[in-house]
């Protein structure tokens, strides 16, 4: 095996066809044709003494093999430190003395930028760019070393010791104004299971935790639940009285307060969990100055940006 002599053009064709699964489509999404591509793998697979990309059996495309997932878990490292490396000089050529990229889950999109806002005053001197995305997005990009910091509500396992509580994030059953439920101070957990939950997409932690409740409710079978793709979606679809949704509470604070949203009343609610800042470097790396003067300013804030719900 012989990596010295892996090129960044062979490990970018690498992921560029793990991406599309064509030939062709990689080319496109390169300029190059689809012999150069076709090169490059083949003298990348010399390299490293085994395929790394298998064609499926149907012929519909090309899959990487088990030794492809390695070299490709390790082509997006390098890409991530490459793109990182050229936000740093990006932001000294500016003026600035450093660059962090600050990921958030989509629920946390409701008070992050007035976050980014707040570190703008705090450290003037730090370029800071903000990146929003659902749970497994934020988890996989943390992996590829993506994020320098990263504000979620629950850490993955692995960076649970990297991880800082910043404040309550309740979570609770919205409902719309004119719902039989809605004003009371106690619900039959039966007459809930009867409605129609509308439930956000697999892998988000809103998701995970809706599940866990209705675990803990139900005793026969389970209610109906329609996947949406986004808590505004959400809101709306409760609003119109489609269902009922289980949200993040920060992400109702507006429609709560005009009414157009209400929240269940009853014992277990609202379901309290927190936020967490997560360091985005692997385990034994130190995260940058930058990075570290951020998170210091973060907490220090103490959780002063979260909205403020009366539940």
């Amino acid at each position: 095996m012989r990596t010295d002599g892996i090129t960044l053009k062979q490990l970018r064709s690498l992921i560029a066809i793990a991406r599309t699964g064509s030939l062709t489509q990689a080319a496109a999404a390169l300029n190059q044709t689809p012999p150069t591509i076709h090169s490059q793998i083949k003298n990348l697979e010399m390299g490293v003494g085994q395929p790394l990309m298998a064609r499926a059996t149907d012929g519909s495309g090309f899959h990487p093999t088990q030794a492809g997932e390695a070299l490709l878990a390790a082509a997006h490292r390098i890409e991530a430190n490459l793109s990182h490396a050229e936000r740093q000089l990006t932001a000294l050529l500016q003026g600035k003395t450093g660059h962090v990229m600050l990921g958030t889950v989509s629920t946390a999109k409701y008070f992050a930028p007035r976050l980014v806002r707040l570190l703008q005053e705090a450290v003037p001197d730090i370029e800071i760019a903000l990146k929003v995305a659902n749970r497994s997005e934020v988890i996989a990009a943390i992996g590829r070393g993506e994020y320098d910091l990263a504000i979620m509500g629950r850490p993955p396992r692995n960076a649970i010791s990297r991880a800082v509580p910043l404040g309550p994030h309740p979570h609770g059953v919205v409902l719309p104004p004119d719902h039989p439920l809605a004003g009371q101070d106690g619900f039959d957990p039966n007459r809930l299971m009867r409605e129609t939950f509308l439930s956000r997409e697999e892998g988000s932690g809103t998701r995970i935790l809706m599940e866990r409740y209705i675990d803990r409710l139900e005793e026969g079978q389970p209610p109906k639940c329609v996947v949406m793709s986004s808590n505004e979606t959400i809101k709306q679809a409760v609003i119109a009285g489609l269902g009922v949704g289980f949200l993040s509470l920060h992400t109702v604070y507006d429609e709560v307060a005009e009414g157009r949203l209400v929240l269940l009343r009853g014992p277990g609610l609202p379901v309290m969990r927190h936020w967490y800042l997560v360091f985005g470097n692997e385990e034994g790396t130190e995260a940058s100055r930058a990075a570290q003067r951020c998170a210091r300013e973060i907490e220090a804030l103490a959780g002063t940006y979260l909205p403020r719900i009366s539940a």
